[in-house]
């Protein structure tokens, strides 16, 4: 769920990546069994170049910069998979060089949708530095269709007007009330801004997972190994349903549930966070000054005491203000984290005594706006892609869902009657492409592997269990609090199973388990 931006988006996930300076080309030819009219596609070369000038924020460029041998390049695709003679876009493709012998790449999604894949790829070249993955695979990563430095990407609002946290991307979870003309002033501000209509129409997560079929190709491989998380695991799993008989290994983490719709599935997430925001607020208890009280199952009373006034009077906040909905996005930017609590908790604090600077902070950093201000296109991408992907809503069944959310997550709720939860997606030009269930009784797929924490905020166990069920992978369950963590490479336990599984395609035992 979003910072600042929490008015426009919902749950997502990220990473990190950076620079090469020599150019070399990736020389490959069509495989024997290229899709028709796609050979241009799959026998194409990237040329590999210094990633400078791939950075769309300082933050970008600071990680890129910690990643000395990562290179860059860009790979062109149809923007139209039924019309591979039309219209292209370039994706932005990132390799971080094994350090040993590869055996292949290892293609990573961060996850969003909306995650830039070469900040993740510079991100686990940084947490896994001396890592056996990193050893034995070409890290690689890419900006899906409508993201970060892939062209076109998706462009709804300035900077200027991100920070004022008047964007409207969305009503769930947030005290937001639309009318059906902001949510046309929406899509044509959108198309106007990224290219065209039929550029938003172009980014669903069936088109990147056959984008991922030329990613894989064009880098020679015969077989995609391949590290989703969050959406990720979705983009993996579509992926497997389109392409099985090219998949070598597929590690999906933080699983979303093929099976669940849009609305199960929402409501789901948000319980989750309500179950994160007790265990944060238990923590909280048992220090002394807990802005919460001392008494954890008071706390959502006494956080809306202390949140809901923002309501009607938002408080002063770094540059800028914050109000209720920005104040809830900070608190659930920190729940995907054990880590972020204390600052959560200084933030609800900092609120008693009049500003907001902290909750704020929370959403630039969740979001990876740079100190100039700057924001990457995430909140944007994820909207254009979920109108690919989600069922849409009447306003009936939007209000029906926010009542639902609210009741799920009660910590959110406003304590105002609200009207106009209209689905920002109501006046896109063609239906979604996904459909639910996806990814279910596929053949041909080899063994994959599913990993689970039982605490994850966002994207539930259960939903874990259920990839696993679905694809037929074998499950690894952790035990914590948080919200994915094989790129994190903190965890000897899961680094040693993840390897061994994608390095030796070895899976762990049934009903094996790590602890956070």
């Amino acid at each position: 769920m979003s910072p600042r931006l929490q008015k426009r988006w919902a749950p997502a996930m990220l990473g990190t990546l950076v620079i090469l300076a020599a150019m070399t080309a990736c020389t490959t030819a069509p495989p024997a069994d290229t899709p028709s009219g796609l050979t241009q596609f799959y026998s194409q070369q990237i040329a590999w170049e210094a990633c400078k000038g791939y950075a769309n924020t300082a933050i970008e460029s600071a990680v890129f910069a910690q990643a000395p041998t990562m290179e860059c390049g860009r790979l062109e695709v149809p923007l139209d998979y039924q019309d591979p003679d039309g219209k292209t876009a370039h994706l932005a493709v990132a390799r971080v060089p094994a350090r040993g012998q590869p055996i292949g790449s290892l293609v990573i999604n961060p996850g969003g949708p909306g995650g830039s894949g070469l900040f993740a790829t510079a991100a686990t070249a940084m947490s896994l530095p001396a890592a056996r993955l990193t050893e034995s695979f070409d890290l690689v990563g890419f900006d899906p269709r409508g993201v970060g430095s892939s062209e076109p990407a998706i462009d709804c609002f300035t900077d200027a007007v991100a920070d004022s946290g008047d964007i409207i991307l969305s009503t769930q979870g947030t005290a937001v009330q639309w009318t059906e003309q902001n949510t046309k002033d929406i899509l044509d501000q959108c198309a106007e801004r990224s290219g065209g209509v039929d550029v938003l129409t172009s980014v669903g997560t069936r088109d990147a997972a056959r984008d991922i079929d030329v990613v894989r190709a064009v880098l020679g491989d015969e077989q995609l190994t391949f590290l989703g998380q969050s959406y990720g695991t979705r983009l993996g799993a579509v992926y497997a349903e389109q392409f099985p008989q090219n998949v070598r290994a597929m590690l999906l983490d933080g699983a979303i549930d093929p099976t669940q719709g849009t609305v199960e599935r929402r409501v789901g997430a948000y319980t989750g966070f309500q179950r994160s925001f007790e265990q944060m607020a238990a923590f909280c208890a048992t220090q002394a000054d807990c802005p919460l009280g001392d008494d954890p199952t008071r706390a959502t009373e006494k956080f809306h005491q202390i949140v809901r006034p923002l309501y009607e009077k938002p408080v002063p906040a770094l540059n800028s203000d914050l109000g209720f909905d920005e104040a809830i996005g900070g608190v659930v930017a920190g729940l995907y984290t054990e880590a972020a609590w204390p600052r959560i908790i200084a933030g609800i604090t900092q609120l008693r005594q009049g500003r907001g600077d902290e909750l704020l902070q929370l959403n630039y950093d969740f979001s990876l706006r740079d100190a100039e201000g700057r924001w990457p296109n995430f909140a944007e991408a994820l909207y254009a892609i979920n109108c690919m992907d989600e069922e849409r809503l009447s306003e009936e069944e939007g209000s029906a869902l926010r009542t639902s959310i609210f009741e799920a997550a009660p910590f959110m709720d406003p304590g105002v009657a609200l009207t106009g939860a209209r689905d920002g997606c109501e006046h896109w030009p063609v239906e979604p492409t996904l459909g639910y269930p996806y990814a279910t009784g596929i053949e041909g797929l080899p063994p994959t592997l599913v990993v689970s924490i039982t605490g994850d905020p966002t994207t539930p166990h259960a939903g874990g269990i259920q990839l696993a069920e679905s694809l037929g992978a074998a499950l690894l369950t952790v035990e914590g609090e948080g919200h994915t963590i094989v790129m994190a490479g903190t965890n000897q336990c899961v680094n040693e199973m993840a390897a061994d599984y994608l390095i030796d395609l070895e899976l762990p035992p049934e009903g094996a388990s790590c602890e956070l």
